[in-house]
């Protein structure tokens, strides 16, 4: 072996961590900021509290499981577990509702991330939702599978900038677009005001457009001629902007997803270089 050789199969290690820190550089940074699909919304726990150890905890377990596992291939489910040896109260009931605009990778993301944050939100309790910019993870012990829940839960309005009139007449033929397409997630825009609705999908069509009729009635009267609002019900939501969405705006979602995919090539390449 000459000594071009040698030095060649000694740096080659160093050259593998010289490449890998020069792309986690320009990379990682992006990566770890670029998704705000973790956003909080909104939190809800229940007061009672179940018993470490008990059929309720193995049930509730099984469920949590079961939404994270499944939002790997579709964007909503819901499960009622109920395993050998429970009684009726300690059956779970649990779902999760993707935002419609998520890939599977997101949406299982989104949906892992909020499991994690209920344990530490609702310590032992029988009860919990949360609400995250990219998804909704609820359950209980009480049934509410398929059923209508209009309350409110969550409401923000931007600051008060005077009356636009031609914003006011964009925002309301946008939140009339959005209700009428007859789908559990709807996105729209007309010119500067954009808007996004959607339902979880355990409600029939018509209690979906019902909700959502509701939370823009809400919406529109809590918030007045505000640039920008959120209203969020126990089982739909009804968001507008003038200036692009409060939380995430189409475009700033359109380069998180091509960072995304800069991201999944970068690791591969890193692994690779490892090996040499």
């Amino acid at each position: 072996m000459n000594y071009h050789e040698a030095y060649l199969l000694s740096s080659a290690p160093n050259l593998a961590v010289f490449l890998t820190t020069i792309v986690l550089s320009v990379v990682l940074f992006p990566c770890s900021s670029a998704s705000s699909l973790d956003s909080f919304i909104y939190v809800g726990c229940s007061q009672t509290k179940y018993s470490p150890g008990s059929p309720y905890e193995s049930n509730l377990n099984s469920v949590l499981a079961s939404l994270v596992n499944s939002a790997s291939i579709s964007t909503f489910n819901s499960f009622k577990i109920s395993l050998p040896g429970s009684t009726q109260a300690d059956v779970v009931y649990g779902l999760y509702q993707c935002r419609g605009d998520l890939s599977s990778p997101e949406c299982h993301h989104c949906v892992a991330n909020a499991v994690t944050r209920l344990s530490t939100y609702c310590v032992g309790t029988s009860g919990g939702a949360l609400q995250l910019e990219g998804c909704f993870v609820k359950y209980d012990n009480t049934p509410f599978l398929g059923a209508q829940d209009k309350t409110v839960v969550s409401n923000k309005c931007g600051p008060s900038i005077g009356y636009d009139s031609d914003m006011l007449a964009r925002r309301d033929a946008v939140l009339a677009y959005l209700t009428g397409g007859g789908q559990y997630f709807r996105e729209g825009r007309s010119e500067k005001v954009q808007g996004m609705v959607q339902c979880v999908q355990d409600l029939s069509m018509n209690e979906c457009q019902d909700c959502l009729s509701e939370a823009i009635q809400r919406l529109k009267s809590e918030c007045g001629s505000s640039p920008w609002g959120d209203m969020f019900l126990g089982k739909c939501y009804a968001r507008y902007s003038g200036s692009g969405y409060s939380s995430e705006s189409s475009e700033q979602l359109h380069r998180r997803r091509g960072w995304f995919t800069v991201c999944a090539f970068t690791f591969s390449l890193i692994f690779v270089l490892m090996l040499f």
